[in-house]
């Protein structure tokens, strides 16, 4: 089984998306868009950027956990990993952010 987005409509009429991983985990998660076709917008770009490791951005949270953003061409967080605990673990979520991001196909749960 391939990675797959998951467009979703939020309580507050907003639209977001996560990349799950083949294993059906979540390894990205977008920001809040007001309109459903700036959410589609995001999911190609993560599709167009989210094949090269080196857009993402290997961050630190405030309590020390380990987490990452992708990155458009224009510098642009396009999406944001969960904490992770260790550093190999968040390498590990490029690593399938980086396999799956590419040919993921949409799930869009807002229709």
């Amino acid at each position: 089984m391939a990675g797959k987005f998951e467009l979703k409509k939020s309580k507050n009429e907003k639209f977001f998306f996560n990349l799950h991983a083949s294993n059906g985990q979540i390894i990205l998660s977008s920001e809040m868009y007001e309109a459903k076709g700036s959410a589609q917008g995001g999911i190609e770009s993560v599709k167009k950027n989210g094949g090269n490791a080196a857009n993402y951005e290997k961050l630190t949270g405030k309590d020390g956990s380990p987490y990452f953003t992708l990155k458009a061409a224009n510098h642009q967080v396009i999406g944001q990993s969960q904490m992770y605990s260790s550093e190999s673990a968040r390498d590990g979520g490029i690593a399938s952010c980086v396999q799956n991001a590419p040919d993921a196909t949409v799930d869009d749960q807002t229709v």
